[in-house]
């Protein structure tokens, strides 16, 4: 990891992402107990610990990223979208964005706020991604020549 991502994950933790990354673990916990969330229940473990260290990370759709759609990424995917969207996805979300309010009311934390947006928008549709470093993601784009995901 290089030391610019090191240094802001180690911010990051220290103003508050632990707890994000904490309801993050809890929503996944919560899934593995009701059984039938356990589809869900492994997105969330691994968003939980992009929560944790988001900076040097990023999130794709893994379609694209893969070059091919699975059982995440087509129909079932979107109705599993939709049922994290009622269960988890909104708490989430609302949780990541109280949190980007209160860092962005200062200047030092405005990165961490953009940071937290984002992991607002992939609270609300989490199924269909996938937590890749920010050097596999540009290689890969550059190998299918896309601008961006």
């Amino acid at each position: 990891m290089p030391f610019l991502s090191l240094l802001l994950n180690i911010l990051w933790v220290v103003t508050g992402g632990i707890w994000m990354a904490a309801g993050w673990l809890l929503a996944a916990v919560l899934m593995v107990v009701t059984i039938v969330g356990i589809p869900w229940a492994r997105s969330a473990f691994m968003i939980a610990w992009y929560t944790l260290l988001p900076f040097g990370q990023t999130a794709v759709r893994r379609d694209e990223f893969r070059g091919r759609e699975d059982i995440g990424t087509g129909v079932l995917g979107t109705l599993g979208n939709i049922l994290w969207f009622v269960l988890a996805g909104w708490w989430l979300a609302l949780g990541h964005l109280v949190a980007a309010v209160g860092l962005a009311l200062t200047i030092i934390g405005l990165p961490f706020a953009w940071a937290h947006l984002k992991l607002a928008l992939l609270a609300l549709w989490p199924v269909g991604t996938e937590i890749v470093t920010v050097d596999e993601a540009e290689s890969r784009r550059r190998l299918l020549g896309r601008a961006t995901y």
